[in-house]
């Protein structure tokens, strides 16, 4: 393993290392790049993956102290948690359930396409789905994304979970669809093909599924060019008197404080740590925080417009012995204003486990008691979904600094403020009916609605915009104002599409890391 000194000021420091750390070092590496990963959490080890969705959850989620506001259902239900993020070597890639879809021509585009939407601060992206395509095909074959040209691979066999909503899709005139997984159907890439095992977000015991925790980052480390510190946890990024990153300053797991030098800086540590780490690294020089001469840092917050919508039936159904997400509605994933919503969303067929499934159920009027209880009781019964819609980025769904609440760094912790557009709500509730008619179509006798619960899709914060007045990075990821500050991760996103984010990020992060290796051999960083 690389061994590099604190003073080499040769070094790019990726801060994070998950979809977008994790793949940047790894792509670095290849080019003969040198990087340090610094990594807040642990170095699981695949033996440290269990079966068990609380014990999994208490492991590798980040429960470091933070703060949730806004007049949301989330802040009053948990209050502490606005995340449901990992907190170890290959980040949130360990937690997601794989799926891997593209973003659509018009989500890259929603200012053009709708216009000024009153209460969001909505963008277009500084790039295309044209420019993005074939950095898309890379990181399909590079995650093994199932049923796709890049590589062959099958989809996973259809579940009687998938079956049972495909069946209800088609009697309403819906269109429903097998997923695209970054999960292998066959022996792929060194890693074996899925046993579906169904535990898919607590980490993949055989690693099956895609991971920067078993994928990229060893296959960094093994080109002698990437040294991975975990339980590293950032404190601020320092800058020259010119304004330069020239650092990272960092706590290790015991408590003692080093400056690694830089010579490039990439931050990845999704959307709530990014931000706050550029906030926290405010200086006279840039007394806002750094990148943000616009005031858009930590601004713009989005997690995707969610909600559940799980129905009972008579007869079983046996969802979890499936992939956790087998199949998708796509119907209404379009940008169609006479819906009453702007934007789309997707139906993604899922399966919780009977421990998250009591603790995200809404028990309805009768409060907790019997009828949460016989709903329970026909969890084999049940199928559902989780609706994944595109959620506008309002500026005052933000990231910003506790004034007194300091963690054990010492460092002020984040406040987490998100609360729904109007766009958002009548988005969910046109989701709601349309699964509400599609699973009696098919049988339901009950249909219980689930509210909103802690985002697993963070993304903003840190928004791409053509002009700096609007954003934090450019198109390539880069800071308006240091040229040699990055964003790797879904902080950069301009809007949060309708799908889910990890593939984007892999494509953005393939495509930046051409650019500075580009511009690290001109010298321009």
């Amino acid at each position: 393993m690389a061994k590099f000194d604190l003073n080499d000021d040769s070094l790019v420091v990726i801060i994070g290392s998950g979809a977008g750390g994790g793949t940047l070092a790894n792509e670095l590496a290849q080019k003969g790049i040198r990087s340090v990963v610094l990594e807040a959490g642990k170095r699981f080890k695949m033996s440290d993956i269990e079966n068990d969705e609380w014990k999994m959850f208490g492991k590798i989620s980040w429960l470091d102290k933070r703060y949730v506001e806004g007049p949301a259902r989330l802040a009053k239900d948990f209050p502490n948690l606005p995340a449901w993020i990992v907190k170890g070597v290959g980040g949130a890639t360990v937690h997601w359930a794989g799926v891997a879809m593209r973003f659509q021509e018009h989500e890259f585009k929603m200012k053009t396409t709708n216009g000024t939407v009153p209460g969001a601060n909505v963008l277009d992206w500084p790039i295309t789905l044209q420019e993005l395509e074939p950095y898309y095909e890379k990181a399909e074959k590079k995650m093994g994304v199932c049923g796709t040209k890049a590589t062959g691979m099958p989809f996973h066999g259809k579940s009687s979970h998938y079956k049972v909503v495909a069946e209800g899709a088609k009697r309403i005139g819906a269109h429903c669809e097998q997923a695209h997984l970054a999960i292998n159907t066959q022996p792929r890439d060194g890693r074996p093909a899925c046993q579906v095992a169904g535990f898919c977000m607590q980490g993949c015991r055989i690693g099956a599924k895609w991971s920067t925790m078993y994928t990229e980052i060893p296959k960094a480390e093994a080109t002698g060019n990437v040294e991975v510190r975990p339980e590293s946890m950032v404190l601020r990024i320092e800058h020259d008197a010119n304004g330069k990153a020239n650092g990272v300053l960092y706590a290790d797991a015991n408590g003692n404080k080093h400056l690694q030098k830089a010579r490039v800086v990439a931050v990845a540590g999704n959307s709530i740590e990014s931000p706050r780490l550029l906030l926290n690294s405010a200086s006279n020089m840039f007394p806002n925080g750094l990148a943000n001469s616009s005031g858009q840092v930590g601004q713009n917050y989005m997690t995707h417009t969610t909600g559940g919508v799980y129905a009972e039936f008579e007869k079983p159904v046996h969802m979890y012995k499936s992939t956790v997400v087998p199949g998708v509605v796509t119907e209404w994933q379009d940008n169609d204003p006479t819906r009453g919503h702007l934007a789309g969303y997707e139906l993604e067929i899922l399966h919780l486990g009977l421990p998250f499934m009591s603790a995200f159920m809404n028990p309805g009027k009768s409060g907790w008691g019997r009828e949460l209880a016989e709903s329970l009781e026909n969890y084999d019964h049940m199928a559902g979904f989780w609706i994944c819609g595109e959620d506008m980025p309002v500026e005052s769904n933000n990231i910003t600094l506790h004034p007194t609440e300091k963690d054990q760094y010492g460092l002020p912790v984040p406040v987490v403020y998100k609360t729904d557009h109007i766009n958002d709500t009548r988005m969910r509730n046109h989701a709601y009916a349309r699964s509400k008619e599609l699973f009696e179509s098919v049988g339901a006798f009950k249909v219980n609605d689930l509210p909103p619960y802690p985002a697993s899709h963070n993304m903003g914060t840190n928004r791409m915009s053509k002009h700096a007045r609007d954003g934090v990075v450019n198109r390539w990821g880069q800071s308006h104002d240091i040229d040699n500050l990055f964003v790797s991760d879904g902080s950069q996103f301009t809007t949060s599409g309708t799908e889910n984010p990890t593939l984007t990020i892999v494509a953005l992060t393939i495509r930046q890391a051409d650019y500075i290796a580009d511009q690290m051999k001109k010298m321009n960083i």
